[in-house]
């Protein structure tokens, strides 16, 4: 493992096209991690010892696909903390972060700068490729509740990196403090080219909607919009468009896919939300993409980063933490689709140039592969046979007939007599 002053040199000094150009790298990558892990973690030495691994015969990818997969249960709650680290020792991290515990008891999960390095490089990806932050001063307010979730800080620190990577950016952190969101938004947002909310989706409408009756024109301020931790529809992003004055969508706003135990996996992409827009106009073939007609969140991924693999429908990922994963198993259901597969599908269904999805005439996409995300396989409530998910309904919510008289909040239950 190269030392911490090394990867911070090799991140401020590459550009993001540098970067995003070595994916190549991706499943040799991999077997490093897995030898780093059996050498220098002691959870993984004896977890590996439990399921009779013989790891000298780990040298390639198809032995590393037959690693067993690490869950929640069995690993991180059947191991302590500090095993869980490199060298068995917790004090190499230098910060704390915590799950949501949306699906149980959350976890800490102990985190050192010099591996939010690549997590960077997702909001890097953002503010470069879609927002031109290199180019526009910007004012970013962090909207994520602050304090040890995950969210606030985590978003915080990787903005602060790429201010220091001379972005022309500068940070504001009121949290999810609606008051103090406004008073940086009129006091500062005027001396910038465009300003930056980043944070829940629900929250953030909340935000747009209580600013507007308090005769905030969000339209000044060439509003862009980050989102992470969870899916909504294109009529949701539709409808923030227009209530932010957006004419590109695809270019301002963008959802990160991201939990608190790998950091941010992947980022929407113009390219991404470009086809997520057509699909959301042809479900038949978004029913043959993704096997259902609910539209998952849609982005792409840097495999050198964050190496995703499906198991059972549901995602497996192996990347590089102070608890590091090794073929970790987030039972996120979705899948993975390849670049060349996803312009195969595009083909197919005669689109044949990105100016066809109403991108510009112009426009490159960068040639990562995508990773489709439904959420939580049990996050739903079962009525007489039938799955109903939470965007069932949202999506009526936020038809033209009823979106403005609705805050668009729900909670699913069913009710038993």
């Amino acid at each position: 493992m190269t030392d911490a002053n090394t990867d911070f040199d090799d991140y401020f000094s590459h550009s993001i096209d540098e970067l995003l150009g070595e994916t190549q790298n991706a499943e040799a990558n991999l077997i490093a991690l897995f030898k780093r892990c059996n050498e220098s973690v002691p959870a993984y030495q004896h977890y590996l010892s439990q399921h009779g691994v013989d790891a000298s015969a780990i040298s390639d990818y198809t032995a590393f696909t037959t690693l067993p997969l690490m869950t929640k249960t069995d690993y991180m709650r059947g191991f302590t903390l500090p095993e869980r680290c490199y060298d068995g020792n917790i004090t190499l991290a230098d910060r704390i972060a915590v799950s949501s515990g949306s699906t149980g008891q959350a976890l800490f999960w102990p985190r050192s700068e010099r591996f939010e390095l690549g997590v960077t490089t997702r909001f890097e990806q953002v503010f470069h490729d879609s927002f031109q932050a290199q180019q526009k001063t910007t004012l970013a307010i962090v909207c994520f509740a602050l304090g040890n979730w995950v969210g606030g800080l985590f978003t915080t620190s990787c903005c602060w990196r790429l201010a220091r990577k001379d972005y022309r950016i500068m940070v504001a952190t009121p949290g999810n403090n609606k008051a103090e969101i406004f008073r940086v938004v009129r006091e500062l947002a005027p001396l910038f080219e465009q300003t930056v909310l980043l944070g829940y989706p629900p929250f953030i409408k909340d935000v747009l909607d209580a600013g507007s009756a308090e005769g905030i024109a969000w339209s000044d301020y060439q509003l862009k919009l980050v989102f992470a931790g969870e899916v909504f529809s294109e009529e949701w992003r539709q409808l923030l468009s227009q209530r932010t004055g957006s004419t590109m969508p695809c270019f301002d706003s963008a959802s990160l896919y991201g939990t608190a135990d790998g950091g941010v996996l992947g980022n929407e992409t113009p390219f991404s939300i470009a086809i997520r827009r057509w699909l959301a106009q042809h479900p038949e073939a978004a029913l043959t993409l993704f096997g259902e007609a609910r539209l998952p969140t849609l982005v792409q991924y840097d495999p050198a980063s964050r190496f995703f693999e499906v198991h059972d429908n549901t995602l497996v990922v192996s990347g590089d933490n102070t608890v590091p994963l090794v073929r970790y198993h987030i039972a996120d259901k979705g899948g993975v689709i390849s670049y060349e597969a996803m312009w195969a599908f595009l083909n197919q269904h005669g689109i044949q140039h990105v100016s066809e999805l109403l991108l510009p005439e112009g426009f490159t996409p960068r040639p990562l592969p995508f990773v489709f995300v439904f959420g939580r396989a049990d996050f739903t409530v079962s009525y007489y046979g039938a799955n109903i998910y939470p965007e069932n309904i949202s999506v009526g919510l936020e038809q033209p007939e009823l979106n403005t008289w609705v805050t668009g909040k729900i909670c699913l239950i069913r009710c038993r007599r």
